[in-house]
This record gives structure tokens, sequence and C-alpha cells, in this order.
């Protein structure tokens, strides 16, 4: 983990910042279509790689401060000395909840707004867009970061996973009708090419699912039991209708 520790410093030295308030189905100005992910929050072993890039990549800069790092531990299978060795940078108990590296006050002075919290991002965002905005980082001349997004135009955040990805430039192209033009995305154009072995992860794609399968676990911890519960009590109501309807008839038999 040496390596990925020293990777948590770079991101929290580069800063991660605005991750929000994009439209939920288009690019504002690009009209280019949200990418699908497939995640499933059971996935133990993508959990476990999602909550290590998390903390490498994202909390230098964000919190994730509705969920514990003993709750992440319980259910992705992880010991204390495995929380205390791999994830918990900046905290001491594993009680704690997860609290960025950064402080509000500096990154709001850095990105002229702190970094949001990340806890509910993907109930809020859903998990398509962290995806997409994930993989929309391109060249931007006249941007302060030399980057921007498509699935965020303007956003102050840096391409803190450019190391993995490598640099891509945006295609659009323009239209005009009736005087009106418009302009449309056309594709990415990889310029360099990233190390995604830094990340441990086959391809970029890989390591993209797994921190947003994380980012949708700690969205909702108790989801895998809930819906444990939920088929119980679904159950236990089919057996007491079978039973009321029985009762029913037996009460009801001699009225006519």
């Amino acid at each position: 983990m040496s390596k990925l520790i020293k990777l948590a410093v770079l991101a929290a030295s580069t800063g991660i910042a605005v991750f929000f308030l994009a439209t939920p189905g288009f690019a504002a100005g690009g009209g280019a279509e949200l990418l699908k992910v497939d995640i499933d929050p059971g996935q133990i072993n993508s959990l476990q790689r999602g909550a290590r890039n998390f903390m490498n990549y994202c909390s230098g800069c964000h919190s994730a401060q509705y969920v514990r790092f003993n709750t992440i531990g319980k259910y992705l299978e992880l010991s204390d000395e495995q929380l205390i060795d791999n994830l918990m940078f900046n905290a001491e108990k594993t009680f704690e909840p997860i609290v960025a590296a950064m402080s509000a006050a500096d990154a709001e002075r850095w990105y002229g707004k702190a970094p949001p919290d990340l806890s509910l991002m993907a109930r809020s965002k859903g998990a398509d867009y962290i995806y997409s905005f994930l993989k929309g980082f391109y060249l931007q001349a006249d941007s302060p970061t030399g980057v921007d997004n498509l699935y965020l135009p303007g956003t102050s955040m840096p391409h803190v996973l450019w190391d993995l990805q490598g640099y891509q430039r945006a295609n659009f192209s323009e239209h005009t009708e009736a005087g009106v033009t418009t302009v449309h995305f056309e594709g990415f154009e990889q310029v360099t090419e990233g190390n995604i072995s830094l990340a441990l992860a086959d391809d970029y794609d890989e390591f993209v699912r797994d921190t947003v399968n994380f980012l949708a676990y700690i969205a909702e911890p108790i989801r895998a039991e809930r819906r444990k519960i939920g088929t119980w009590v679904i159950m236990y109501l089919l057996v007491f209708l079978i039973i009321a309807y029985m009762l029913k008839k037996q009460v009801w038999k001699d009225v006519h």
C-alpha cells in the first residue's frame, strides 16, 4: 500500500473539488448522454477496491461524514488492523467518520467552493452520472486547471486521475439552423496514455466502476440488510393473508 499512500498524498495536494450540479440526463451544451455503469453493492471485492480508490484519490478533499470506518469494515469484511493500515490516513479511531484531509476553508479559498461531501452523492446524482463524470475530463487550454468536463462544464475540479486515464481531447461540431448555433459532442480522442497499473486495476473503466460501486454502497450501507428484512416481512404478510382468508371463510361459512 506504500505506493497507494503516496498517491493519496498526491491527491490531497492536488485537490478534488466541485462535484455536483449537472443536468441528470444530458450534459449542458454538449448533448452527450450519460454512460451506463453496471454496479453491484453486493460484490465485496469490488467494494474493497472501491474503498481503496476513494481513500487514495478522493478523501484528500472530499469527506463522507455519514459513514464510519467500522461500518465499512464490517460489511467489507475488513479487520480493524486492515482498516487502520490501508484506509485510515487521517483518522485515529475506527468509529470515526471519513473526514477530508483538506480543510473546507482551504478548499474554498483555492477553488471558490468547498468540495461536497460524497456520502449521498450516488443517491443524489445517480451512479451513471458519477461514472460519466469521472470519464468525462478533456483538455481545455483556457481552463485554470487545464481541463474541463463534458458532464459538468466549467468545473473547478482538476483531473486528479490523469495519471490513470491519461489525457483526452473532446471533439465538438457546430450546427446552425434558423440562425441558432448548437454544439454537439462527437467523441473523445486519446492524447496521452495513462498508467492504470498504479491503481492495481486492469483498466480505467474497472477502476471507475469499483469507485462508483463504493460510493453507491456508502450512500445506503444498510441496503443489503434492509432487503433481507423486507423479504421476511413480505413472507410474513403472505402467511398472515392466507390465515386471515381461511379465518374469514370459517366465520362466514354459515352466512348466505
